[in-house]
């Protein structure tokens, strides 16, 4: 099957290599490259038949890597840390460029290598960074805000220097080539500006009224890797363009939706690239050059540590945050792999030079989880607890909240949440890990908190230990159990509302303490049932019954301990026997003509006359000797035995409820 089983093979062992080094806590790409080093040709066991095809198919991830950045790519993520970002990022690599060429002249590399060397040292991982702060909860710090701004900019530095590298392993071309290199990306930023923002969204809007979705994908990959190709054709590079691609087409309407669709297959082909990078990692080169990795690896990892230390220090934040963002940031990033594979390909740096930084990039990243969580320890020189650190709050009363509900997660079940909250004038704190869900909710007023309330930190910042109520609106069961363990360790008396997406979690819920469980899918169900009686004319109290019968049923082990709710089931069945009938009275009705008292309807039949529309006008609690007409709109109140009998005394054949 060629290239066909190449590719069935590495997924199957990126899926077992990913389950296991998750299991271990470090992130999936170490896992994609360690597939790739088992199926590459170094290993000794099983081969991929040809390594080059899946380089070539590579490409595709790291334009898609990158079309996928440009997507993303906000300016208001780098609003809360905008100088630290945007001054001290460029800063930053600067410095670490200057370290890697003295690294690299110290080692004899020629200039242009030790310049190679100082570029790829100089991005840190976003992945690795990420899935760290999100493990060990320091994820809505503002240490975390610091190293995700830089993060950003250093993503996107990522791009430009795609196009100077290269250009500086031709000594012969000097600034000339760098300059010609500038102006063809500023003419293509400028047509893309021009063009891409005025087309892209007419495209778009075209592609998503035919109703597609496998269009409304084809379509957005086909702008991205087309886009990337074209730049490729006037000699940038071709992941440049797919970048651009993906930040014009992120102002429009369909940017959301295209990251959405876009994310799977960036994944698909993100593996192929980083098990491209593991099938190039050489054990024999780690054992005869262990020396260099090693050296490299402490130099790097304690040269950035110090640059990012301060930094941070001179930007002016204080406490843990310098040494949170040295020892979190020190590692080598994994577009610095993309950038390696430019310099491979281009002839602008040998094999050994990319072993060396790949090796040590590998190295620096698995390590990690294990050196930042070193922070808390080293703090406490200082400062007893790290946890103390203040989280980002917004619109929380100086006095604090008491009574109140926590709700974890924002979107729109939990911003209804909220509004009715207020509106009872009940008080409420929001906790958000999305920066522009919590702008939102911020300028609404309600109070907010930065950060995932997996943590004890975070709920603290809530004050979940003096909350009435918590409403947990992730359907990830996982995250929803952890939040909901972490709340009652704090608070015993809470009461738990959760959201959960499939019927199978309720026990789990009841065993945690849950006291009431929403579940979406089985709600909308409830809804179209409800719909699809009322289209059969069935009555409505009867419908009513049913619906409430199978809600009864599903959620039994948790209504059983709502007092509220067991009695908005007892009022609501009171009320059905006082509902409200609207009767049609036709010509040959036998009601016609007879007064209210001749007709006896009270002791005949049980219902109560209240009101009469005749000829649009109505006529409320009619007198004894009130008539009744043909065409008459008659309304009653009773029972639905009551209705019936009603019906029988009109001998009216049709009936119209509420019309």
């Amino acid at each position: 099957m060629g290239i066909a089983t190449d590719i069935i093979l590495l997924i199957v062992a990126a899926f077992a290599c990913g389950v296991l080094l998750q299991k271990l806590g470090q992130p999936l790409i170490l896992g994609y490259i360690a597939a790739g080093f088992l199926l590459g040709p170094h290993s000794g066991g099983l081969t991929v038949s040809n390594t080059q095809d899946i380089e070539l198919l590579s490409e595709i991830g790291v334009a898609l890597l990158l079309f996928a950045l440009g997507l993303e790519f906000s300016l208001k993520d780098l609003k809360p840390v905008k100088k630290i970002a945007l001054i001290g990022a460029p800063i930053q690599m600067v410095l670490t460029i200057l370290l890697g060429w003295s690294i690299g002249s110290a080692m004899g590399l020629s200039w242009t290598h030790s310049m190679w060397l100082g570029g790829l040292i100089s991005l840190s991982s976003t992945m690795v960074i990420l899935k760290t702060l999100m493990n060990q909860g320091w994820l809505g710090t503002l240490s975390s805000k610091v190293m995700v701004g830089i993060l950003i900019v250093q993503d996107l530095a990522v791009v430009p220097l795609m196009i100077i590298l290269p250009s500086m392993s031709d000594p012969g071309a000097g600034l000339a080539a760098l300059g010609v290199a500038a102006l063809k990306a500023a003419g293509f930023l400028l047509c893309m500006i021009l063009l891409g923002t005025r087309l892209l969204p007419l495209l778009m809007a075209y592609i998503a009224r035919l109703g597609s979705r496998e269009l409304f994908l084809l379509a957005i990959t086909a702008i991205g890797l087309g886009v990337g190709y074209v730049t490729h054709l006037v000699g940038l590079s071709f992941a440049f363009g797919a970048f651009v691609a993906g930040m014009v087409l992120s102002e429009s309407d369909f940017g959301h939706q295209a990251l959405g669709d876009i994310i799977p297959l960036r994944d698909l082909f993100g593996l192929l690239f980083f098990a491209s990078v593991g099938m190039l990692l050489d054990p024999i080169f780690l054992v005869n050059h262990y020396k260099q990795v090693l050296l490299l690896f402490l130099v790097v990892g304690v040269g950035k540590g110090v640059i990012f230390a301060v930094l941070a220090r001179l930007f002016r934040y204080g406490n843990v945050i310098p040494l949170a963002v040295g020892l979190g940031m020190f590692q080598i990033g994994e577009f610095s792999f993309v950038l390696a594979k430019v310099g491979l390909s281009t002839g602008s740096i040998d094999r050994e030079l990319y072993s060396l930084v790949l090796t040590t990039a590998i190295l620096t990243m698995a390590l990690t989880p294990l050196i930042s969580g070193q922070t808390a320890r080293l703090y406490k020189l200082k400062k007893r607890w790290f946890d103390h650190e203040a989280l980002d709050t917004h619109n929380i009363p100086r006095t604090g909240l008491h009574g109140h509900a926590v709700i974890a997660g924002g979107g729109k079940n939990g911003l209804q949440v909220a509004q009715a909250l207020r509106n009872v004038g009940a008080s409420s704190v929001v906790v958000e890990i999305d920066h522009r869900k919590l702008e939102a909710y911020r300028n609404e007023g309600f109070p907010v908190v930065y950060g995932d309330a997996m943590h004890d930190v975070v709920l603290d910042a809530a004050g979940i230990s003096d909350a009435r109520l918590l409403v947990v609106t992730t359907p990830d069961m996982v995250a929803a159990r952890e939040i909901v363990v972490h709340a009652r360790r704090a608070n015993g008396s809470i009461e738990v509302l959760a959201k959960a997406s499939d019927p199978g979690f309720l026990p789990v819920f009841e065993e945690i303490g849950v006291s009431g469980v929403v579940l979406p899918e089985f709600e909308s169900g409830l809804e179209m049932v409800r719909q699809a009686l009322l289209q059969y004319r069935v009555p409505v109290s009867e419908v009513q019954q049913q619906v409430e019968s199978m809600r009864c049923e599903m959620f039994s082990p948790f209504l059983r301990s709502l007092e509220g709710y067991n009695t908005l089931r007892q009022l609501s069945g009171a009320e059905r026997q006082f509902e409200l009938h609207w009767v049609f009275l036709q010509e040959d009705s036998r009601l016609a003509g007879c007064s209210l008292r001749d007709a006896d309807v009270r002791n005949r039949s049980g219902a109560s006359v209240v009101a009469v529309l005749r000829g649009g006008e109505p006529i409320t609690n009619p007198e004894a000797s009130f008539r009744f007409e043909a065409g008459d709109h008659v309304a009653i109140i009773g029972t639905e035995q009551a209705h019936r009998g009603f019906l029988e005394l009109a001998a009216v054949g049709e009936s119209s409820d509420g019309s």
